[in-house]
């Protein structure tokens, strides 16, 4: 099989799940319920009065839990329902290669995926632009300031922790076989992943097995403390600097990336083995 005509059939299936993401009515109310949930933080918290710096910290704790619960919502299903409808087997007749399939399933997802996620956090950052008090200073550009700057970087390290869940969901869509165990093994992969890998950081510092050389790697070992340490070291800590160190930006970076890359390999490789 040639590069083009990988392409061609990636594009065309990347496609076929945006349609489907577009279709689904769901999608769009719980972009509008998510709206609706972080305009009330945001007011309730006081961060629409008093700018981006302050409504980031009133929205950071929510997102890790709301943004893999979107992404269950939006990925569980992805690869399992081909199976289901026998559509897995058509794509094997036209020779599709695993890698593509995978990946093009991921890349339309994802487009929800970023819809569902980045539109209210756009739309959020514009009510506090609007709503902020003149003395806070919101549309500063220089570091050290509260600015839009850093909500757009908070937004885009946010998007960055939605497609490594998206990921991790996928991959148990592709090994379940029905999509009752598909919503099961996503809810499962997350819970592990987010709240499993907080508790083995919490109980290795405990004990002593974690040591301050190695905090860092493992924050970016878990991926919502990876988003958390990228938040609070890139955005937080540059508008009101601290003595402290959250962790290592480039270990978390490299961590989130690799939850993302990580799954989609193992989802490959699951796929090429079931059409065996």
């Amino acid at each position: 099989m040639t590069a083009h005509s990988a392409l061609g059939q990636g594009t065309a299936i990347a496609a076929r799940e945006v349609k489907t993401v577009l279709r689904t009515r769901i999608y769009a109310l719980l972009a509008v319920g998510l709206f609706g949930f972080l305009f009330v933080l945001v007011a309730g918290g006081g961060g629409a009065a008093t700018g981006y710096t302050p409504a980031i910290v009133d929205l950071l704790l929510p997102l890790e839990v709301i943004v893999p619960v979107l992404a269950i919502a939006i990925g569980y299903r992805s690869v399992v329902a081909d199976l289901d409808r026998g559509e897995l087997a058509v794509f094997t007749t036209y020779d599709v290669p695993a890698p593509v399939y995978v990946t093009a399933v991921y890349l339309g997802r994802s487009v929800g995926m970023l819809g569902m996620l980045g539109l209210p956090l756009v739309a959020t950052g514009a009510v506090i632009a609007f709503t902020a008090s003149p003395d806070t200073g919101v549309f500063a550009t220089h570091s050290g300031v509260d600015s839009p700057v850093l909500f757009g970087r908070f937004v885009v390290l946010t998007a960055l922790y939605g497609l490594s869940m998206l990921s991790l969901v996928l991959l148990g869509s592709v090994i379940a076989r029905s999509l009752r165990t598909a919503i099961a093994l996503a809810i499962g992969a997350v819970l592990v992943a987010v709240v499993g890998g907080d508790a083995a950081i919490l109980a290795g510092v405990t004990d002593g097995w974690i040591g301050p050389s190695s905090l860092s790697w493992s924050f970016a070992a878990v991926p919502n403390s990876a988003y958390r340490s990228l938040v609070l070291e890139t955005v937080i800590a540059i508008a009101a600097p601290t003595e402290g160190a959250y962790g290592s930006p480039a270990a978390s970076a490299i961590g989130l990336v690799s939850w993302i890359i990580g799954p989609l390999l193992a989802a490959a490789a699951i796929v090429a083995h079931k059409r065996l």
